[in-house]
Parts: C-alpha cells; sequence; structure tokens
C-alpha cells in the first residue's frame, strides 16, 4: 500500500468517522479502509473538512475553521437628530479643531429663558454644555431667548441671541450680545441692554447672524416679520458704523423671505440664505440667493431644504458649516419629527450639502443617517 498520506476534502461532519487500526499485511483490512474512505468521498463535498489515511492510522476527519466573514467597517455616522431634546435655530461653527452647535431651547416661550451649547470633535460624539447663558445673567431678558449667533474675535467669544419676542417699539427687548472667554462660557452680559431694541425697515429684531467679510468687517444680518436688515458692527461690537449713505440698517429682504438669515462666501460669491413658510408648520424651507456683495441685491433662486414626507417636515431655520480642509458643506437646521403636531417638537439635525458646477446649491437630501464622522 502506498504509505503517502491520502487527503480527501469533505463537508464539515459533526461526528469524527475512523476506521479501527489498519492491519500489518493483508488486505482486508485496507479494503475495508479504502471503502471507508471512498463511501466518505462520495457523499461530502470539497472545501469545508480534511479525510486523512495513514497507514497504520486510523482514518479520521479533521473540521476546517470556517473562513474568516469579510468585515467590511462602514464609516460611521452621527445619526439625525444629531443629540437628545427639542432644539431649534441651530448656530453651527467651527472654533479650531471642535464643532460647536448653539440652538434655541424649543419650548413655550415663557420656558425659554436660558441657552444649552454642544460640541464635537468629529460631528459624531457631541457633548451638552448646559445653560450657558441664561435669564439670570441678562436682566432685560426675560422669555422666548432665540436663535444664537456666536463668533470669536481675538481672544473672546460673542454670543448674539433675540429675547423677549417684542411686538412694537417702546417694548424691553430685542437683540443682545453676551461674551466670554471661552466658547462654552460661562457668558455675561456685555452691554447691559438690548444692542437693537426697535422695528427698522418694518424688521423685528430677532433671528440676528454675524458675517465677517474678507476685509475683517463684521456684520449683523437680522430680522423677523418678513424683513431683513444688513448693519456693520463698529469694531467692539457695542454699534453701528452707517454706511457711505448715512444709513445705518440696510434692506435686504429678497422675495419670499420670512426670518431665519445667514450668509456664506464660496469663490468670491455671497451666499445669502433664509427660512420660508410657517415655523409651526409642515411648509417651513429654505431658500436662497447669490450676489457679488455682501449687501446685494439678492434675487431669489429657489429652495434647497424642505419637508419630505418620507422623514420630517417643518426644515428650516439653518446655518452652515464649512471643514475648510476636506472642503466639506454640512447643514445645521432642525426639523419636526412625522406625525407630530406640535409646534416645539423641533430636533436639530446634519446632512452633507453640495454644489453643481456653475456654483448654485443643489437640493439637499435629509436623511435618518447623518453625515460621516470627520475630524478637523
Amino acid at each position: 500500500m502506498n504509505t503517502k498520506p491520502l487527503l480527501i476534502t469533505a463537508l464539515i461532519l459533526t461526528q469524527v468517522v475512523y476506521a479501527r487500526e489498519k492491519p500489518q499485511s493483508g488486505h482486508t483490512g485496507e479494503k475495508e479502509l479504502t471503502m471507508a474512505t471512498a463511501h466518505l468521498a462520495d457523499s461530502l463535498q470539497p472545501e469545508q473538512a480534511e479525510i486523512i489515511l495513514e497507514e497504520n492510522v486510523v482514518a479520521y476527519i479533521v473540521e476546517k475553521p470556517e473562513p474568516p466573514a469579510r468585515i467590511v467597517q462602514q464609516p460611521l455616522r452621527v445619526g439625525n437628530p444629531v443629540f437628545p431634546g427639542w432644539y431649534a435655530d441651530p448656530e453651527g461653527v467651527v472654533f479650531g479643531k471642535t464643532y460647536w452647535i448653539f440652538p434655541t431651547f424649543s419650548a413655550p416661550y415663557n420656558q425659554q429663558v436660558y441657552f444649552d451649547a454642544f460640541s464635537s470633535t468629529d460631528l459624531i460624539t457631541w457633548k451638552k454644555h448646559p445653560r450657558i447663558l441664561d435669564t439670570a445673567v441678562v436682566k432685560w431678558a426675560r422669555r422666548a431667548m432665540w436663535a444664537p449667533a456666536v463668533i470669536q474675535k481675538g481672544k473672546q467669544y460673542f454670543f448674539f441671541f433675540g429675547a423677549n419676542d417684542i411686538q412694537r417699539n417702546g417694548e424691553p427687548g430685542g437683540i443682545g450680545i453676551a461674551v466670554a472667554d471661552k466658547p462654552e462660557g460661562p457668558y455675561r452680559d456685555y452691554l447691559g441692554k438690548p444692542l437693537i431694541d426697535s422695528f427698522y425697515n418694518k424688521a423685528q429684531p430677532i433671528d440676528q447672524y454675524v458675517f465677517q467679510d474678507r476685509d475683517g468687517a463684521f456684520y449683523l444680518i437680522y430680522g423677523g416679520w418678513g424683513h431683513c436688515n444688513i448693519a456693520r458692527l463698529k469694531d467692539d461690537f457695542t454699534g453701528f458704523v452707517p454706511f457711505s449713505d448715512g444709513t445705518v440698517f440696510r434692506e435686504i429682504t429678497p422675495e419670499k423671505y420670512v426670518e431665519g438669515p445667514t450668509m456664506f462666501m464660496r469663490n468670491g460669491k455671497y451666499y445669502f440664505m433664509w427660512s420660508e413658510g410657517g415655523w409651526t408648520g409642515p411648509d417651513y424651507s429654505v431658500a436662497y440667493a447669490i450676489a457679488d456683495t455682501p449687501t446685494g441685491p439678492f434675487r431669489r433662486i429657489g429652495k434647497i431644504l424642505q419637508q419630505d414626507p418620507a422623514i420630517a417636515t417643518g426644515a428650516g431655520h439653518h446655518s452652515i458649516i464649512h471643514a475648510a480642509s476636506q472642503n466639506k458643506w454640512f447643514i445645521v437646521y432642525h426639523r419636526r419629527p412625522l406625525g407630530l403636531k406640535d409646534a416645539n417638537a423641533r430636533e436639530t439635525c446634519i446632512d452633507e450639502m453640495f454644489f453643481n458646477e456653475d456654483g448654485t446649491i443643489k437640493s439637499v437630501i435629509m436623511t435618518k443617517e447623518g453625515v460621516k464622522q470627520l475630524k478637523l
């Protein structure tokens, strides 16, 4: 008999099959073993086990381990909403190597007496910083603290906000400023009074956004009730610098504007964005325009974010984050979960934003998965 081992591959079996020890001479044992091995070989398929036959040794089946499953590692995603709780009007911004979101606490007006903040180094894991500013610090504010806009100037952080939802001139409230040495605060009242406490060009003093131009100048863009103003801030943020025609508040209201303005620059162009529709309803949405200067004129191009009956309704009041090192653009916005009618049932979400070759913005696709992990 051939003394070389005989190798036959077969399927994994649940039990080991073996033959008795082969005799030193004679053909009976060899025949029995050969027949047993042949029978196994006929009934089994290759790849998963081995039948090994050696002279003077039992025939046995050796299980082969299953090949390891191929693991395809999917990029981590944040999921929408990005953090729990009812939050709206999110201001997304980058300070150093950290992403920040400063939202409105979405609740009845009399309960909106403080701001929380959230930070992340990778867009996935968010840390909550509770009550970074409240009405105990801002004595003139008593309710309806809305829509933060936070910028860094030098070594300080300036937190612009609206308070009290004033309905006419003479009421206490409007747009104020707080200041801190760190993005997470604690913040203190900067002026001791509102920066803007009256209506100009019929714009309610709410929904403020601070934009820094290429020359370093800071502009306050704000307004509710269907009107939007822009004003140049003094270097110390204590007031405004008049435009060349002597006006302080210049109206830049585009078609269908309601509230929630924001602005960014890309390839030398000024992108002005805002919210349309009613914030309490399903048709809240985001539209935009492009101009060559921060003061316009701005001609509406169209909507880029609106409700999706498969995902959510009431999508709007947003901000833009640009991860410059990766040239990634993100839209940070609030939306209302399907089936909910409560006006304050709003959650903060992030999705990626893309551009067409001509510089126009593609329609944003709202997702449940959110954005991929991205460190700065």
